[in-house]
């Protein structure tokens, strides 16, 4: 039996993760994740200016950019990160005003209404109130703007699942809240974000590499759960 990996505070694990971090889903989790954040993306971001909250190596930034956004600004808390996202985005055409800041998600680098849209995938499980979170995102969101929110599934929590990773030969895991729909449901009420639509995105049994280990469960049950929320004026 597997042991399980020592759980490091997410900053602590993002420094040793960040080198291999790659500005794409990387994993069939990710994968199922970022399928559904993009189907309730605009298809032009045309004249938007757009947060991606908890930006990691810039995966939401890149896509953001690849559908015309005008301005995009990136934000993460983690200085290792924003280097790997730097990497990524430094070769691409000065088509858009791109800007990479380090910050908290609860306490944002930005002025109020600043986005038409915000993004944050797979962040607000690393955090443990969830309500100050999204009023921070709300805040620097437009009213009338939108927000796309994922989180990894509470489901894979109650199983047992990690997120988990490799570095210098050593397992590890990034410690991770749970925030059930009813948790998330209580805050938008309490904050003034309408719930527009909620996906539960399942695996795609062809994403899974041959000789993988994984929980077969996985393939029965969501493994991400994705909020399209608008800010009410």
């Amino acid at each position: 039996m597997m042991s399980r990996p020592p759980i490091l505070d997410p900053l602590e694990a993002y420094a040793l993760w960040a080198p291999h971090y790659p500005a794409r889903a990387h994993n069939p989790v990710m994968q199922a994740e970022e399928r559904a954040m993009l189907a309730l993306l605009p298809g032009s971001l045309s004249g938007y200016s757009v947060l991606d909250a908890g930006c990691g190596s810039g995966r939401y930034v890149l896509h953001a950019l690849a559908r015309g956004a005008t301005r995009v600004t990136g934000v993460d808390a983690s200085p290792a990160m924003l280097y790997r996202a730097s990497e990524e985005l430094a070769n691409l055409p000065a088509s858009a005003t791109v800007e990479l800041v380090q910050g908290d998600v609860t306490q944002l680098p930005m002025p109020n209404a600043w986005a038409d849209l915000t993004l944050s995938g797979l962040v607000l499980g690393h955090l443990d109130d969830l309500e100050s979170a999204l009023a921070e995102l709300r805040r620097v969101t437009r009213p009338g703007g939108q927000l796309l929110c994922s989180d990894v599934h509470p489901i894979g929590h109650a199983l047992g699942w990690l997120r988990d990773f490799r570095s210098g030969g050593q397992r590890y895991a990034v410690r991770h809240i749970t925030h059930l729909y009813s948790h998330w449901h209580a805050a938008c009420a309490a904050l003034g974000l309408e719930i527009e639509h909620v996906v539960e995105p399942m695996l795609d049994p062809s994403d899974i590499p041959e000789g993988a280990r994984f929980d077969p469960v996985a393939l029965e049950v969501p493994v991400a759960i994705v909020f399209q929320l608008r800010r009410t004026p």
